[in-house]
């Protein structure tokens, strides 16, 4: 004979049902955390090799700057610091746009790279794979540069069909540069 249904059974029939799909999800988040964690923690490291000159060690900091805290990391050869890695997070057309953005000592880029975004396919997605793009970043020295897209007066050429993405991007480095010349400015007044 079957129970009749009623509120008191719904409910605990419920209840089982959520308690169940969480022991899952929970298991599967502790299966899965570590791998994930050490993938991201590759990409990072990947990142900071790609942005940076050749060196022998680097330390993770974090700082304050523009009302934010920006992660990065210090590249050393032997006892010379030879640039920052820092990881640079603007918004986009299609939400965060996260880069790592290499500068060396002398406070010149020395390369750039995408950690993660959710621009528009075949538009702002472009900023991880356009060529002419990217290249432009390369051994950039912002005294010599407007950083602004050719759009807004500067001297950085836009993705086509892609400003918002571009000056997301434009911006992304010069917030990095902000940040290496506010350390430069906290290490000579610490000689």
């Amino acid at each position: 004979m079957a129970k009749e249904s009623n509120l008191k059974n719904m409910a605990l029939v419920l209840t089982l049902v959520c308690l169940f799909c969480s022991a899952v999800l929970g298991g599967a988040y502790a299966l899965t955390k570590k791998p994930i964690d050490a993938a991201a923690a590759e990409k990072t490291a990947k990142a900071v090799g790609a942005v940076l000159p050749e060196f022998d060690e680097t330390s993770y900091e974090s700082v304050e700057a523009l009302g934010k805290t920006y992660n990065y990391y210090k590249a050393v050869k032997g006892d010379e610091t030879v640039g920052y890695a820092v990881e640079s997070t603007t918004s986009g057309f299609g939400g965060n746009l996260s880069l790592m953005v290499g500068i060396t000592a002398d406070g010149v880029v020395y390369n750039t790279t995408v950690l993660s975004h959710s621009e528009t396919p075949g538009l702002g997605a472009k900023c991880s794979t356009d060529e002419h793009f990217m290249a432009q970043w390369k051994g950039l020295n912002p005294s010599e540069k407007i950083l602004k897209v050719k759009q807004d007066n500067g001297d950085i050429d836009a993705i086509t069909a892609s400003t918002i993405t571009s000056r997301a991007y434009t911006l992304a480095v010069a917030n990095a540069l902000a940040v290496v010349a506010a350390l430069n400015k906290e290490e000579k007044s610490n000689e």
